[in-house]
């Protein structure tokens, strides 16, 4: 199946799915209150059989956050692209690690890093940096602290227009 075809499926099964024709990847959004349960559909129903999520990435376009699922069927061989947006002032996606539960350290990498935070968690903390860290690094407005327990952390660059990038 197609990413069209699998978006079409999904809505005649039940979900308000939104395919999105962008070359080179086209993609499926998904309202965040529905992944769990889309995703859950697109595991279990034989037709489907996405038995895999091969990543997931957290991103921050400044404005808002968005998850993406990148998910396979080996049965199949077919494959699609998740998407799923939510406000920057409300980063709570629900977690799919109940669905494929390679999700639990690529959901903790996202949180780290970016911030996301996924709902039915098991165990939603750090997996990259120390617990203790302040703020996530791949957020656009973060600015990195001089100092990390007393260690000096002056040869990081503060952003992309810092000498030696």
């Amino acid at each position: 199946m197609t990413p069209k075809e699998i978006s079409q499926r999904l809505n005649a099964d039940g979900f308000q799915v939104t395919y999105q024709d962008t070359a080179p990847d086209p993609h499926i959004e998904v309202p965040r209150e529905s992944i769990y349960d889309v995703a859950k559909h697109l595991r279990d129903n034989p037709d489907l059989a996405f038995d895999s999520l091969m990543c997931l990435s957290g991103l921050d376009y400044t404005e808002r956050m968005e998850v993406a699922y990148q998910i396979l069927s080996y049965q199949h061989r077919h494959r699609v692209t998740l998407k799923v947006q939510c406000p920057k002032d409300d980063p709570v996606i629900p977690t799919v690690s109940k669905v494929w539960p390679t999700a639990d350290w690529h959901e903790r990498e996202a949180y780290d890093l970016v911030g996301m935070r996924f709902e039915g968690h098991d165990d939603l903390r750090r997996i990259l940096l120390p617990e203790d860290w302040e703020g996530h690094p791949l957020q656009k407005d973060y600015e990195s602290p001089d100092k990390w327990h007393d260690i000096p952390l002056t040869n990081i660059p503060k952003n992309s227009t810092d000498e030696g990038n």
